[in-house]
């Protein structure tokens, strides 16, 4: 491999992806990808994200060396590493480590970018049966669909609409997928406006000095009048194509600081009572709020671990040069997890903790049990492969 390559509209699957970041807009050369080579970006990033749960290894080198890039290429699929130079012997593993088995989970949630990872998991085997539900944010939805949700919504009713349908359109795809037992829960959309930026054409976004921290999330849902009309489009199409299979289709409101904005979305949203919303935590405020979401009617509770520990530590999961402060098995991340699976629990809302494999051991010596644990699509398949 030579530069920065495999930026054009038409990716080569299997090839490798070099850029300087991965971006929103790389959407369709990062899934297409063997491997990804880039400057900038921490491992649990958004982008990031979709390459761990495909199992697409991230190397990281300098931004001064990357335009200069050129060598033998070879990737370490057990490390999920990638290095540049002649093969080198794979480590062995740690003595006397026992790796979780499928049966530590509970009820699985498999954390997905498209339709394909759905396939991925259900073609396992039995043990695909015990991933009960998968969990897809609504802007990866729309990446994988060439939708722009924000030109749509800047539109007239016809355009919004249109987004509604096309939504619901590829969740019946989703859904027509699932094993009898399983369910979607679809996280409502959360285009940060660096991100929106990406995906956009005429929308005019606002620039934020501190987009994580900014316009978005439920602070930007309750704002929408648009995407409360999109959502009510995606409920009756899905109605309309599933009938009563359309309550395999659940939904999560996203970035929630307490009960009460869970309570201020639910209202805007106007949606019919027997729709599940359940509450996605990641900030520490809404830690402190768990006992009161689960009196406000959240369906259940997810715990979003990777945005929780930035929160927590104040380092940028999406800074490498950080990295070291970024810590998942922080004692205040522990506890954070530990406050919302016991609130919860005591107040019988389902509860289920995103977790890395590399954490999972940890967490399941350390946290109370909750009803299930969110992991991503490739290291979840391994988990069921290995049980057979």
């Amino acid at each position: 491999m030579r530069g920065v390559c495999n930026r054009t509209d038409s990716p080569l699957e299997g090839s490798i992806l070099v850029a300087p970041s991965l971006e929103a807009g790389l959407y369709d050369a990062i899934v297409a990808a063997s491997a990804v080579v880039c400057s900038s970006g921490g491992r649990t990033g958004h982008m990031q994200s979709i390459c761990r749960g495909r199992g697409i290894p991230v190397l990281r080198i300098d931004h001064d060396d990357l335009a200069d890039l050129a060598g033998e290429v070879t990737l370490h699929l057990d490390s999920e590493s990638i290095t540049i130079g002649p093969a080198l012997s794979a480590h062995a593993p740690e003595a006397g480590t026992e790796a979780p088995s499928l049966q530590n989970l509970g009820s699985a949630c498999a954390v997905i970018a498209d339709l394909r990872d759905i396939d991925t998991i259900n073609a396992c085997g039995p043990g695909a049966a015990q991933v009960e539900s998968f969990f897809i944010r609504e802007e990866f939805l729309c990446l994988a669909a060439g939708l722009s949700p924000l030109d749509a919504f800047g539109g007239g009713p016809t355009d919004v609409t249109g987004y509604g349908k096309a939504v619901a359109d590829r969740l019946c795809m989703f859904v027509d997928a699932l094993l009898p037992s399983q369910r979607i829960v679809l996280r409502m959309l959360d285009l940060r406006s660096d991100h929106a930026a990406s995906v956009t054409e005429r929308a005019p976004i606002t620039i934020e000095p501190n987009p994580e921290l900014g316009l978005h999330g439920a602070r930007w849902l309750l704002g929408s009048a648009a995407y409360r009309d999109a959502l009510h489009a995606v409920l009756g199409a899905l109605h309309d194509q599933l009938g009563d299979a359309a309550r395999r289709v659940h939904l999560s409101v996203p970035f929630l600081t307490d009960a009460e904005e869970f309570t201020q979305v639910m209202d805007h949203l106007q949606l019919p009572e027997e729709v599940p919303v359940a509450a996605f935590i990641e900030t520490p405020a809404a830690v402190h709020a768990a006992e009161a979401l689960c009196a406000a009617g959240a369906s259940e509770l997810f715990l979003g671990t990777k945005d929780l520990a930035q929160f927590y530590l104040a380092a940028d999961r999406n800074n490498h040069l950080v990295a070291e402060s970024y810590q998942t098995r922080h004692p205040a991340v522990l506890d954070g997890l530990d406050r919302v699976i016991t609130a919860a629990r005591t107040a019988g809302t389902p509860v289920r903790v995103f977790a890395l494999h590399a954490d999972l051991k940890h967490y399941l010596d350390r946290l109370p049990t909750p009803d299930g644990y969110m992991m991503c699509t490739a290291e979840l398949e391994r988990m069921i492969l290995q049980s057979r």
